[in-house]
């Protein structure tokens, strides 16, 4: 058999015991680690520089200015080159958008029948304009074709790519063209 053997101690005498070494041992605890803080001198926070006049987030933030179609480099505060971008959306104008991130660089053209296909073909273009300098290899066109196989049914085809290569051809034309338009292309 197991026998209980009676406490002659109260749980709250037992507490008593124990809380005052705890308190001493944790306020030498506190008090050491404050110790090593003695030496440490705080020098006061330094005032940020107030921003530059014209930009909305300080030095390196977004130009007003270039926003609105101002900026002489094409960069434009966009992330791409503002030229590409203006010529870009000139150019495929005839087409509905679907989606333009000029911070991306990224046009989506909704589906797009031209009138001599008799609604038989339609085309999706997609342009990634991919540097902030106006160059040969910062656009390119992505562009999808669909076939009509009967009512309201249609089935992807195989675009030529030479329809690429010439809407980037007249884009990079246009993007020139705005370009020498606003001065840019003459020397100091």
């Amino acid at each position: 058999m197991i026998r209980q053997l009676p406490i002659s101690i109260s749980p709250f005498k037992l507490l008593d015991c124990l809380f005052p070494r705890v308190s001493l041992a944790a306020l030498g605890v506190v008090a050491f680690v404050l110790s090593g803080c003695s030496g440490l001198i705080m020098d006061p926070p330094t005032p940020e520089p107030e921003p530059e006049g014209g930009l909305l987030f300080g030095p390196e933030g977004i130009q007003i200015g270039n926003l609105i179609g101002g900026g002489g480099d094409g960069g434009g505060g966009i992330g791409v080159n503002s030229f590409l971008w203006r010529a870009s959306l000139d150019t495929l104008s005839f087409m509905p958008l679907t989606s333009a991130d000029p911070f991306g660089g990224v046009i989506i053209t909704d589906w797009f029948a031209p009138p001599e296909t008799d609604g038989q073909e339609r085309f999706k273009l997609t342009v990634f304009i991919l540097d902030q300098n106006l160059r040969a290899d910062a656009i390119k066109v992505s562009v999808f074709r669909q076939e009509r196989q009967g009512p309201g049914e249609w089935l992807d085809a195989i675009s030529n790519s030479a329809i690429s290569i010439d809407l980037e051809n007249a884009i990079l034309t246009r993007a020139r063209q705005m370009w020498l338009d606003a001065g840019a292309g003459l020397a100091p």
